[in-house]
């Protein structure tokens, strides 16, 4: 008996650091209705006007890591590209 002792302190810890979960979020109401059609989390989004720069500048750098040529935007056209900007310093 004495062995299940610690077992059930143990069991009961566990259930009180569960907690409660939320309530689920409420619904929005169907005449309440974004700027632009845009919501999440009840948060509005609203449109930003970006100027149009043109085309982007072509790559200029020989040297990356990780390939085994120089990368060039006419060959990731239509990719996904992260661009992950560092210098080693």
């Amino acid at each position: 008996m004495k062995k299940f002792i610690p077992l059930l302190i143990f069991s009961l810890i566990l259930a009180g650091c569960a907690g409660q979960t939320p309530p689920p979020a409420e619904e929005p109401s169907s005449d309440a209705s974004p700027t632009n059609g845009d919501s999440i989390g009840g948060t509005d989004f609203k449109p930003v006007k970006l100027d149009d720069l043109g085309p982007a500048p072509e790559l200029e750098n020989e040297t990356w890591l990780n390939t085994d040529q120089p990368l060039r935007l006419a060959d990731l056209r239509g990719k996904v590209v992260l661009l992950d900007m560092w210098t080693f310093g």
